[in-house]
């Protein structure tokens, strides 16, 4: 089976996605020289070092998986920079930050509240938490269209009527501002895009594998047991779709609903 921990040799160069929207992120939370920052989500800590190089106040990459945080350390040497392994509802830092930056992790929160009293708890007064994650039930029409194909295998449909999505999603944008501001943020900016990129097949299986497959594929997600042999053959089903939605030139447009949000702590 699949969890962060696994893919995280790998995860670097095939969340492509991730990274190209993380520049608009940057773009919203405009982190300054002196600014201390939170990177909650880091995972291999590619993005952290990016942070790093932005400030030189202090930078901490936090993230659930122990694998994500051990790439992490081998590939990330900035001064002033460290890596925690923790959940974002357990943190215990107060007023320590002046940004919070939490780029395509949001949606793993499946119980939002306690996580965003964690990040309200952390930020000085006036300090500010920028997200961006996927949005929607269907966040990618592409990735969902093709694990549609999985419920309907025979091979699979079973183990897979078992399957409780890990993931938190809403569907517009007046959603998530309630619930910054329920957690007592003031919400500066919030918005769902529609952001298409194309990829060969293979590209966007090595996207939905770099991400999407930690919860498509973790035990810790299914009612039943499912059997070491269910993991390839949904891979299958699911490569096999990808190159069904190509289009004559042999490329798929990629299609995901990105939330991107800026918050205030007053």
């Amino acid at each position: 089976m699949t969890n962060f921990s696994e893919i995280s040799s790998r995860y670097a160069k095939d969340s492509l996605v991730q990274k190209s929207a993380a520049d608009q992120l940057f773009d919203l939370l405009r982190i300054t020289e002196e600014d201390d920052v939170l990177d909650i989500g880091c995972g291999t800590g590619n993005l952290t070092g990016k942070i790093a190089e932005k400030t030189g106040g202090r930078v901490v990459g936090l993230d659930a998986s122990a694998g994500m945080i051990d790439e992490a350390r081998r590939n990330c040497g900035h001064a002033g920079l460290s890596f925690e392994i923790g959940s974002v509802d357990q943190m215990r830092y107060v007023a320590c930050f002046d940004v919070i930056f939490c780029n395509s992790a949001f949606q793993w929160f499946k119980d939002p509240q306690p996580a965003l009293q964690a990040c309200r708890q952390a930020l000085r007064p006036g300090g500010r938490m920028g997200i961006q994650a996927p949005a929607l039930q269907r966040y990618s029409p592409n990735f969902i269209d093709a694990v549609d194909k999985v419920r309907h295998d025979p091979r699979l449909s079973r183990q897979f009527a078992s399957f409780q999505p890990p993931w938190f999603f809403l569907e517009t944008p007046e959603q998530y501002r309630l619930l910054f501001e329920q957690a007592g943020f003031a919400v500066r900016h919030a918005r769902i895009d529609r952001v298409v990129s194309s990829h060969t097949p293979a590209e966007v299986f090595r996207i939905f594998d770099s991400g999407a497959a930690a919860g498509y594929l973790n035990q810790e997600f299914y009612r039943l047991p499912i059997a070491g042999e269910y993991a390839g053959a949904f891979r299958e089903v699911v490569q096999k779709a990808f190159a069904e939605q190509a289009t004559a030139d042999g490329r798929v447009d990629l299609v995901f609903h990105r939330i991107f949000l800026l918050a205030r702590k007053p």
